[in-house]
């Protein structure tokens, strides 16, 4: 079985964020350091083998006996003892002659060999002499070679005077400088590993404060985090988590009211369908009429059910709504179907019914749309009497869509109509379960339109208009 590795925490990030770049650093800073100690140590005893090499050129001289002179070297080895520091280095040497016969030394020292630009270290002294590192009898050496002009009576040349020195001095100074730099870096390293600690600890203490206050909250409060005290930083989190929290609320608020609505709502009806139902047993009533009775009674607790769950899929649509997840709906075909649908209603009420639509698409759900005009225009009809006129219109009311439904009822006072849009607020004789209106409201409001009953013009009667902002042509 795969486990998800848990991830690091924000300490430990920033820890290893800010000490492992510096550690590189110093790694990197160490090994420059110790290539410029060896480069250091190389010119400075780079002297001393000059130093050497000129002493033993003093003591070259110029052998004329024969047919052609000859350089002569009577140097001990001692000499060169001068020259050695403490014992942990050894130097060779080795002088060739105008031939480059071997006059004095070591003759397995090996010969000079070619310049080489790339190998050689860079002339910081006189032409005549150069330096570069070799090797002699399988040890890593330091060679010098000058060129020493002799001139007697005899004629004049130029001999080649070599000396190498082993490098054990060089590394231990080099090492010695190393060490000592690498002991102040170190210390400088835990000092900043400790500042960066302390650093670290105080910039995340408000995170550690936020995540305590969380994990002490009741499971039941769901009021906004104090956001007067968090870091710049961490105000968007902060904020995120009050919204995120606000919602919450917000829903639980909504399923609260819609169970404690509901149980009294539903209550009445089915206490009056036992009641009816215990009537019926004991014969109080005719069978046929106990039937009716527990039919209107069953049809209007079926209404006030549908309605209920109506307004929750309503507040889901809202709750999507805030997620951006609202589509775009033509208005016009659903309004025109809504009109079908209650067309035989219309017809039994022999109401003289005008419709009148244009296309109209608008940020809402089908769902909604519908609902919301079936309860609109279902209201107009009941409150319409027989013979009376009914107007179902969809227009442009310049950026909104408008929907008019005009009825010719009785009309209601300016409080009453406010009041209608509370949930189970119901006026006149013919009044459902008062959700009608409300729902209307709240999906008004999810779509970002507004809600009003006007009195009609001209006559009794109200005139319900929906304005809903039309959606931008994608």
């Amino acid at each position: 079985m795969i486990t998800a590795r848990a991830p690091a925490s924000l300490r430990r990030q920033l820890l290893l964020g800010i000490l492992l770049p510096v550690l590189a650093v110093v790694m990197l800073n160490a090994a420059l350091l110790y290539r410029q100690a060896l480069t250091s140590a190389d010119t400075a005893y780079d002297r001393t083998l000059l130093a050497s090499a000129k002493a033993i050129g003093e003591q070259l001289q110029l052998d004329a006996d024969g047919e052609r002179p000859r350089v002569i070297a009577e140097l001990p080895y001692a000499a060169l003892e001068a020259f050695e520091a403490d014992n942990r280095s050894r130097m060779v040497y080795r002088v060739s002659g105008f031939d480059g016969e071997v006059v004095s030394g070591f003759d397995d020292l090996p010969p000079p060999r070619a310049a080489d630009p790339r190998r050689d270290a860079p002339p910081v002294y006189a032409a005549l002499v150069r330096f570069y590192d070799d090797r002699y009898r399988d040890e890593p050496v330091r060679m010098a070679v000058l060129l020493q002009p002799v001139a007697g009576a005899g004629g004049q040349g130029m001999a080649v005077i070599q000396v190498a020195e082993t490098l054990e001095l060089r590394h231990a100074l080099a090492r010695q400088l190393l060490l000592q730099t690498l002991w102040q870096q170190g210390l400088l390293l835990v000092l900043i590993a400790g500042v960066v600690l302390w650093v670290v600890q105080r910039v995340t203490r408000p995170v550690r404060r936020l995540s305590q206050a969380l994990v002490a909250r009741d499971e039941a409060d769901l009021s906004p985090l104090p956001a007067t005290d968090a870091p710049h930083e961490l105000r968007p989190v902060v904020d995120a988590t009050n919204a995120v929290m606000a919602r919450l609320a917000h829903l639980l608020a909504h399923q609260k009211r819609f169970v404690r609505d509901a149980s009294h709502q539903l209550r009445t009806p089915l206490a009056v369908l036992k009641a009816q139902v215990q009537s019926a047993r004991r014969g109080d009533v005719e069978p046929m009429q106990a039937l009716a009775e527990i039919d209107a009674t069953v049809q209007g607790a079926t209404e006030l059910a549908n309605q209920m769950l109506a307004l929750a899929k309503v507040e889901q649509l809202r709750q999507q709504g805030l997620q951006g997840d609202s589509p775009q709906e033509d208005w016009e075909p659903i309004v025109r179907g809504v009109a079908l649908d209650l067309a035989p209603l219309i017809a039994a009420g022999r109401i003289d019914f005008e419709l009148v639509t244009t296309p109209a698409t608008v940020p809402a759900h089908a769902w909604a749309l519908r609902e919301l005009t079936r309860n609109l225009l279902h209201n107009a009809i009941k409150h319409t009497p027989a013979g009376g006129s009914l107007v179902l219109r969809l227009a442009h009311e310049g950026p909104e869509a408008l929907l008019e439904v005009i009825d010719s009822g009785p009309g209601l006072e300016a409080t009453q109509r406010e009041r209608l849009f509370q949930p189970f607020s119901a006026a006149g004789p013919q009044a459902g379960s008062g959700l009608g209106l409300a729902i209307c409201r709240e999906i008004v409001a999810t779509a970002g339109g507004r809600i009003r009953l006007d009195e009609r013009s001209g006559g009794p009667g109200l005139a319900a208009r929906v304005f809903l902002p039309c959606a931008e042509p994608a």
